[in-house]
């Protein structure tokens, strides 16, 4: 996947989210919210794209170390981001998991009231998993 791929592949999935919204918040960079929170944020540096989703800190190192396309979240607390460029080990079905566990985390934490969906069902709605 090159860095047009990824930006363009990471969009849609992000959009097609129940709620989810585009929004420029600076020169550069792209916010994908739900509720007002930010699930997925999009910005170039150096000529390459970058995404930044929120991952379980348990999942992190291990994403990190496991792909060579997955790194700290840029600009974002390490802890709970990871940032994902283009690469060989990045496809769609992948990059489309990153974002719908991205949304999950962040419709978990919303009131149940504000949420968009029954998180239980997700990934298996949204991923095809």
């Amino acid at each position: 996947m090159d860095d047009v791929q990824l930006y363009q592949t990471a969009m849609r999935h992000a959009l097609e989210l129940p709620g989810a919204q585009e929004r420029e918040y600076a020169p550069g960079w792209t916010a994908v919210r739900v509720a007002g929170k930010w699930f997925m944020v999009a910005t170039e540096l150096h000529g390459r794209q970058l995404i930044n989703v929120k991952a379980d800190p348990s999942d992190v190192i291990a994403l990190r170390e496991a792909y060579a396309s997955i790194g700290p979240g840029y600009h974002m607390n390490k802890t709970h981001w990871i940032t994902i460029t283009a690469g060989e080990d990045i496809d769609s079905q992948f990059l489309s998991e990153l974002i719908a566990d991205s949304y999950a985390l962040i419709v978990a934490g919303l009131p149940k009231a504000k949420r968009p969906y029954l998180v239980g069902n997700m990934r298996s709605k949204v991923a095809g998993v």
